[in-house]
């Protein structure tokens, strides 16, 4: 119970994170990558959501001890509803009908993996294993997100940079929070975080605050609940594969029809802030 009760907290704050954030990525002069999150470092707004987004990675880490990483995941990505949500009834936000549609059929994807989901303990990653397997796509990605001219490449990237995240905070988890200082993957996960904060300021600043957080999510929830299942000792409950298969396919959909709304909009400063 503990671990669904950190899931249900870690979902609010990213959700205030969500928002607070959008805000001020969207008021912020353009910019690139790190370049961009050190302007935004000085804005209270910013720093409130960004105080959000370590609130629900700390809960979120700890709810990994005991839950896989695709419930994790899944659940975490609901803070876009509730974003949106939040932004429609007290800030105004304008929600597109493609984005409804999206959303809708995202969230039943991901339902379904929820309900798949079997309690499981992770196995341990190899330090030399980790650094490698993790450290490699992380530079890939890093380079992506100052490079790509579009939303939703950032989008996919700083997605990619939340996996790396997930997938090695899922490992660390169930350690003393005493020795995790000494652990490299908790350094190479701090990393990570900060590379996949810079991508979705850039994204926010661009484009749809739904759209790129969606998307981000679902890269995702996609990424690290194959990782989770294939070498992290993720368990399906019996006679469910079909509930993960079908809830991937509907993720990665949402995935592709949100990149192609995104080509779709408008320049940034003709947008609202949703």
């Amino acid at each position: 119970m503990p671990g669904y009760l950190a899931l249900a907290a870690a979902t609010a704050m990213y959700a205030l994170g969500i928002v607070a954030q959008t805000i001020a990525a969207r008021r912020a002069e353009p910019g690139h990558g790190f370049g961009l999150l050190a302007r935004l470092a000085v804005d209270r707004l910013y720093l409130l959501g960004f105080a959000g987004q370590v609130g629900g990675f700390v809960l979120a880490f700890f709810a990994r001890a005991e839950l896989p990483l695709y419930l994790v995941q899944a659940g975490s990505s609901c803070a876009v509803g509730v974003a949106t949500v939040f932004g429609v009834l007290a800030l105004g936000w304008r929600v597109r009908p493609v984005e409804v549609a999206v959303l809708v059929a995202m969230a039943l994807g991901l339902l379904l993996l929820a309900g798949a989901s079997a309690p499981s303990v992770a196995a341990e990653i190899p330090v030399d294993v980790g650094l490698l397997v993790l450290g490699g796509p992380l530079l890939a990605v890093f380079l992506v997100s100052r490079g790509a001219k579009g939303v939703v490449p950032v989008a996919v990237a700083a997605g990619l940079a939340y996996a790396v995240v997930a997938i090695a905070s899922r490992s660390l988890a169930d350690e003393p929070v005493s020795q995790l200082p000494y652990y490299p993957l908790v350094w190479l996960m701090v990393l990570a975080a900060l590379v996949g904060q810079a991508g979705m300021a850039v994204a926010l600043q661009r484009g749809s605050a739904t759209s790129t957080i969606a998307t981000m999510d679902s890269v995702t929830v996609v990424v690290t609940s194959a990782v989770g299942i294939l070498a992290l000792g993720d368990r399906i409950a019996p006679g469910r594969e079909w509930w993960v298969a079908a809830g991937v396919a509907l993720v990665v959909l949402g995935v592709l029809a949100l990149g192609y709304a995104s080509r779709l909009t408008p320049a940034p400063a003709a947008q609202e802030a949703a």
